[in-house]
């Protein structure tokens, strides 16, 4: 699943397959033909919670599509997610498709890359101290995470944040948790998500931080611009607009704190 969405250009990172299983080991699908028992078409369904989901990882490969695969595995995983308000990250040419399974439009997201401007790393803002997020209590960074999902997803998170080929931040202002970050190398540009923040300037600090430690090498983020100060950030810092998606929900959205969010964790996972 890894290889096509790398194909497709989605940049996946190269060890998400680890946070991925612990987020929900069945909700992986895959296809096979019968005559051979090749690969055909894929999805992700995972489940977060009682009645939360996100579906991603929707390919079938190139040379079978047209011929049903697709929307056999889409059924499948669609009927495992039954009864929740399902989320996923659209693009553009598939939208009018989601539509008509549903879901509607919530925000738009867009990915910037780029070496930020300057290429260094940003004074810190006001009264902010960036510490490793591993020497913060899990149970701390699990809660902030609450405000920006809409579902506890405690076994995915601890993951995310100590898997291989990846670096988490956090920002602390007057004792308390005010931002958490996390960077990790992708096929090509390395991306950063969740990038969370109380405050746009706390926003620069974590991303250049994270950004100083591959000097050099791109960064990629998806903004969401239920968020209008995330567009701005990447604006600011130089970085080119490349992707664009949807959220969309088969229900209501979800009521979480977009004023912090700044980047999306996963495109994949929500």
């Amino acid at each position: 699943m890894r290889d096509w969405a790398h194909a497709e250009g989605w940049n996946p990172g190269i060890a998400d397959a680890q946070p991925f299983f612990a987020a929900d080991p069945r909700g992986f699908l895959l296809a096979r033909r019968e005559d051979d028992d090749t690969p055909a078409s894929c999805v992700s369904v995972v489940r977060y919670g009682t009645d939360h989901a996100f579906l991603g990882l929707y390919l079938a490969r190139p040379d079978l599509r047209g011929q049903g695969y697709g929307i056999q595995v889409w059924n499948a995983g669609m009927e495992r997610l039954a009864g929740r308000n399902v989320g996923l990250d659209g693009v553009v040419a598939q939208q009018p498709n989601y539509r008509k399974s549903g879901f509607t439009s919530a925000w738009t997201n867009t990915r910037y890359e780029g070496i930020p401007a300057g290429g260094s790393r940003v004074a810190a803002a006001d009264g902010v101290t960036v510490v490793d997020a591993a020497t913060l209590p899990f149970e701390l960074l699990a809660a902030y995470d609450r405000r920006f999902f809409p579902a506890p997803r405690d076994a995915f998170l601890a993951s995310w944040l100590t898997a291989p080929h990846r670096r988490a931040v956090a920002a602390i202002r007057d004792g308390n948790l005010a931002g958490l970050a996390v960077l990790r190398t992708c096929s090509a540009a390395s991306r950063v998500g969740p990038l969370y923040a109380a405050t746009p300037d706390i926003a620069a600090t974590l991303l250049t931080t994270l950004a100083a430690t591959t000097p050099g090498t791109p960064i990629a983020l998806d903004a969401p611009d239920c968020n209008p100060a995330a567009i701005r950030l990447a604006e600011r810092l130089a970085l080119t607009p490349t992707f664009e998606t949807a959220r969309m929900y088969t229900s209501e959205p979800p009521d979480i704190d977009r004023t912090g969010l700044y980047a999306l964790t996963t495109l994949e996972l929500g």
